[in-house]
């Protein structure tokens, strides 16, 4: 059966709100649940982009249940990856072992703010790979120090290491990405339902291990309405990863996407009360191979109509599955 998750969207919703909704995500019935990690929404109308650490040690103590996961964190600029070993090592204490590591090769969007470029793909893999490696041995324990092609690591050592391993998992999108995944990670992370993305990352070395997808859809009782608030906040998301990773911030978003319509949106996402045409999104991602699926529900203001009906009507027609 598959696993359904939460989301906290932290580009559409205060970080308070995040924590009152993680909590009662848990009481309704999820299983799991995943937090963005920006500094920029992807358009205006989103509106927020709390600090998701913070947010999720804050989540790790409202709930007592409910795994938690970044979807993802990239290690490579934003942050160090030895700060990320320190941050995850932490929030794996503080949750009492609920916690994984999603990490991803990142995007322009969010990473530029640190003023150091933005790199072709090609070396984003090398920096996510080195930074997995940094990562993986300081979770090991000890003292260690590291030369690398991107980063250098000089006498680290996590003080306080969890009694449970962090699981790492690294977002795909293709063959490099799924290669870099069956090779180093625990877990394999994709937005797209696509079943040849787990055949690479089988062969690649990930056979048997977990796979995470992510679905957005717009839950309204008024079907117009619901579109209406995707084709505002998500019509972004057509436009495809490799345009999505390299754009440098909201307004280019707001520009490559203004000719996206409300139909095409639609087409996409699944909107409205219909709870047999969300599923059917949900069953693209078990059909594909994947263990878990985790909900975006679009719409900061949406949320608790939204869990509650996951509670009374996806949850369960999801698991009849």
């Amino acid at each position: 059966m598959v696993a359904i998750g939460y989301t906290m969207m932290c580009e559409q919703a205060a970080p308070d709100q995040l924590v009152r909704d993680v909590r009662s995500a848990e009481n309704a019935g999820f299983d799991f649940s995943v937090i963005s990690d920006h500094y920029f929404p992807w358009l205006p109308a989103q509106g927020h982009s709390g600090y998701a650490w913070a947010i999720l040690g804050a989540a790790a103590q409202a709930t007592e249940r409910i795994p938690l996961m970044t979807f993802v964190t990239c290690p490579t600029m934003r942050y160090h990856p030895a700060i990320v070993a320190q941050k995850a090592a932490t929030v794996q204490i503080l949750s009492g072992g609920r916690f994984r590591l999603g990490l991803g090769a990142g995007e322009n969007l969010n990473e530029h703010v640190v003023g150091k470029g933005w790199p072709m793909t090609s070396v984003r893999h090398e920096m996510l790979s080195e930074a997995i490696e940094v990562i993986s041995a300081l979770f090991d324990g000890g003292t260690i120090d590291y030369r690398g092609a991107h980063f250098d690591v000089e006498s680290a050592k996590l003080w306080d290491l969890p009694d449970r391993r962090v699981p790492i998992g690294v977002a795909v999108s293709g063959p490099e990405s799924c290669r870099l995944a069956g090779e180093q990670a625990d877990i394999m992370i994709a937005t797209e339902p696509k079943g040849e993305l787990g055949e690479m990352f089988d062969a690649a070395g990930g056979s048997g291990k977990p796979r995470v997808g992510q679905l957005a859809i717009a839950y309204d009782t008024d079907r117009e309405a619901a579109v209406k608030r995707a084709h505002e906040q998500f019509r972004w998301f057509g436009l495809g990863w490799p345009v999505n990773a390299n754009l440098p911030g909201t307004g280019a978003f707001e520009s490559a996407s203004r000719f996206v319509t409300p139909e095409q949106v639609a087409q996409q996402l699944s909107c409205g009360p219909d709870v047999d045409e969300h599923v059917e999104k949900i069953k693209g991602f078990v059909d594909a191979g994947f263990d878990e699926v985790a909900i975006v529900q679009i719409g900061a203001e949406h949320q608790d109509s939204f869990i509650s009906w996951a509670e009374r009507d996806l949850l369960p027609a999801v698991r009849s599955l």
